[in-house]
Formats: structure tokens, sequence, C-alpha cells
């Protein structure tokens, strides 16, 4: 935990500091006066700032952080930033990192629900059929019951816990698999740590993927995990494309026991020309846009805002962030 901030105290925005950061620290410097707030237009001005620097905003690199003897806290601008952000000086530091994380928890649960009623309810199947211009009434696929089905949620931090509360509404049971999360939030009915996925993994008929990108998540379903899952069952991710070996993947659809995917990140993106997914016909995507929705400057402010106000105060900050792990 941060110590009190003394007074002054420089807050830095990292360059390129552009219009937002302007804003930002126009509303910075109201919120919290203790702070003297600067703005480098370029690397040299950053240098030449960095070292009464005690917090700041955006992305560093080796030398910008030995320049900065005084950081305490970095605030990133990104929910999940790639895993270069942090480099190994920074994470042996004793720099706080804050990340975006919960702005969007709520557009992201409504996305997965999208895709959960959609595969319920045979969209995969109706949608093509429209678009080629062919009314196939016969062959409406078995319909899901949500009232009788399980979601198992892997990661239920705050996307994985809004939608469980969406599927608990749909009368889901609902399986939650979470490194960090202590107890069940509501909807989660059963809570298990990662060292569990396999042996309740073949228990969804809906696997849903909201983990971050860390060690531990990289190629998390692969050809041997994809074979664990129950026949039938229909896999989500909105996480991180790289939780899922898009190959393996696209056999599982082909050939394994999966019977539908829907997916808003991939491995590679964009999805490459060509690649079996496309032509997949259990397949539904949407091009890395699961957290579009409304106020999110606004909430990526507040939140900015309430770890500046929780540093000066000496406060545990709102989104710390494991370095090691990315998140």
């Amino acid at each position: 935990m941060p110590s009190r901030c003394p007074d002054p105290s420089r807050f830095l925005f990292l360059p390129p500091a552009g219009q937002r950061q302007r804003e930002w620290a126009a509303a910075l410097e109201a919120a919290v006066p203790e702070f003297d707030v600067a703005l480098a237009r370029d690397r040299d001005e950053a240098l030449a700032l960095l070292p009464h620097t005690v917090a700041a905003f955006g992305s560093l690199d080796p030398e910008l952080l030995q320049a900065a003897p005084r950081l305490r806290w970095l605030q990133c601008p990104a929910a999940g930033p790639s895993p270069a952000y942090f480099f190994d000086a920074l994470v042996a530091s004793d720099v706080a990192v804050t990340n975006m994380r919960g702005v969007f928890s709520d557009h992201i649960a409504d996305h997965i629900m999208a895709f959960v009623l959609a595969f319920a309810r045979g969209l995969h199947h109706h949608l093509p059929n429209q678009f080629r211009g062919q009314w196939r009434a016969g062959e409406t696929p078995p319909a899901i019951y949500l009232r009788e089905a399980t979601a198992v949620i892997v990661g239920v931090g705050g996307i994985g816990a809004a939608t469980a509360a969406h599927c608990a509404h749909f009368g889901m049971h609902v399986i939650g698999i979470d490194p960090r999360v202590a107890s069940p939030p509501p909807g989660v009915r059963e809570l298990y740590r990662p060292d569990a996925l396999d042996e309740h993994l073949g228990r969804g008929d809906f696997v849903i993927l909201t983990v971050p990108r860390t060690p531990q998540t990289q190629g998390l379903m692969n050809a041997a995990r994809l074979a664990r899952v129950k026949p039938g069952a229909v896999l989500i991710n909105t996480g991180r494309g790289t939780s899922i070996v898009l190959d393996d993947l696209a056999e599982a659809l082909d050939s394994g026991p999966l019977g539908g995917a829907a997916l808003d990140v991939f491995e590679t993106e964009p999805l490459p020309p060509g690649h079996r997914l496309w032509q997949a016909p259990n397949f539904l995507m949407t091009p890395h846009t699961a957290d579009a929705g409304p106020y999110l400057d606004e909430r990526r402010l507040e939140l900015f805002l309430e770890n500046a106000r929780r540093f000066v105060r000496g406060d545990p900050l709102a989104t710390p962030v494991d370095k090691a792990n990315w998140f």
C-alpha cells in the first residue's frame, strides 16, 4: 500500500499526451489538488520531469523507469495491456500498477448473454439461412433449455460475476472457476480454483471464458482440454484471444465434442482470411467489440480519479495489478 502522498507531488501524464490527457489533467487538478499535474509532450520532456514524479499515467520503458526514482504509482490506460507492458524492471520495482478493469463488465456480460441465447435458440443456424434467402423450417437444431443447463464460467471477477447473474436469471446452474475470488458471487452456485477446471469442465452446456491474459491462461483451451468438454457444449470467449488455440478449436468444431463456439477475441487478430473458422457452420464471431457501449470514457476517468484519491490518502488502490501475472 502506498504511503501518504507528500505535498506537493508531481503527477505526470507520459507521452504521447493528447486531448484526452489534457482533459483528464484538468479533472485531476480539480479533484485531487494535492497533485502538481504535468503533461510530457515528448520523451525528452518526460525524462526531465520524471526525477520528481511520484505518480504517472501511461506506459514506461526501462530508461523512463530508471529516470523516476520517486515513482510509486503507475496508472495503466488499459484493462489488459500486452505482456510487454510489464517489463522485468517494472515487475521487480516497488511501483504499484493499476489498470482500467471493471469499466465495461456490464457491456461484455450482455454480449456473452447474446451469444448464449443465440445458441440456445438456434440463431447460429437460422441467420446464415436468412442471408442465403433460404426458408428451412424443418432443420431447426434442438433448443438448449436454459433452466436445465449448466454454465462453467472461467473467471468470475467483474465480467464473469455479471455474466453469472445473467445466467442465474435464466435459471442456469453456474459453476465458477477463479484463482482470486474467495466466495461465490451472486448467481454462482459452486466456486472452484483453476486446478479443478478439468474436473468440472465436462459439466458445462456452456463454457464461458472471461479470463485476462496471464502466463497461466496462455493456450488454456488447447486440444487436450477441448477434448474434455461435454458433447454438444458451446464455448464462448470474450476474455483474451490467447486463451484458445484457434486451430485446435476449429478441429474440435469439425470433429470433436463441441457443439458450437462464439468468439469476440482471437489468438490472431484479425482472424486470418481463409481460416477454417470463417466457414464453420456452428460458429459465431464478433470483431473484438464486446466492450462497446456508452459511458466508457466517463467510467475510466472516474476510476482513475478514485485511484488518485486513494493514493494521496494512502489507502489501498482500487484496481491493483499483480505485475508478474500481468493482471
